[in-house]
């Protein structure tokens, strides 16, 4: 029988893994126009999110617990105007996931209850605990942009 910290740690790493594949279904019908485009006044594009999405997971699992000395500048994920290919903020997305896949896969029991420390996720005791919180994280996201998709590819009426 499979021990409990192989069963956590393969069905998380496959969640992100998932994640990443309705991220590319959603955006396979949106062009790099549409990425940048916000179908309302308030809240964000899609490109956006993917870069806020990223930036979350390269700082809160690649920095904190991979070591990848990731420096983060959260503002920019919201402001950036240089409306980069969507080929690339995928990309960027994707190596983010693969990191944080295999980090979750790299993690022994031990390593799952050692402590979490961050200042601005106070929540997360743990590194299952945060690895725990930025899968809630990345689709609730996901569904913002499930709902941008819709929105920006819908007939014109």
């Amino acid at each position: 029988m499979p021990d409990l910290a192989s069963t956590v740690t393969s069905t998380l790493a496959a969640y992100y893994e998932e994640v990443r594949e309705r991220i590319h279904e959603l955006l396979a019908p949106i062009s790099t126009e549409q990425l940048w485009r916000k179908p309302y006044p308030y809240g964000n594009s899609i490109g956006h999110l993917l870069l806020h999405l990223t930036g979350n997971l390269n700082h809160y699992i690649g920095a904190q617990i991979a070591g990848t000395g990731y420096v983060r500048n959260r503002p920019l994920e919201f402001t950036d105007t240089s409306k980069r290919a969507k080929e690339q903020v995928l990309a960027d997305f994707d190596r983010a996931i693969d990191m944080v896949a295999a980090t979750i896969r790299e993690q022994s029991p031990d390593d799952l209850v050692a402590p979490y420390s961050d200042p601005t996720e106070p929540h997360s005791q743990t590194r299952f605990g945060a690895f725990m919180r930025m899968a809630a994280h990345a689709y609730h996201h996901t569904g913002q942009i499930i709902y941008l998709a819709k929105e920006l590819t819908k007939p014109a009426s």
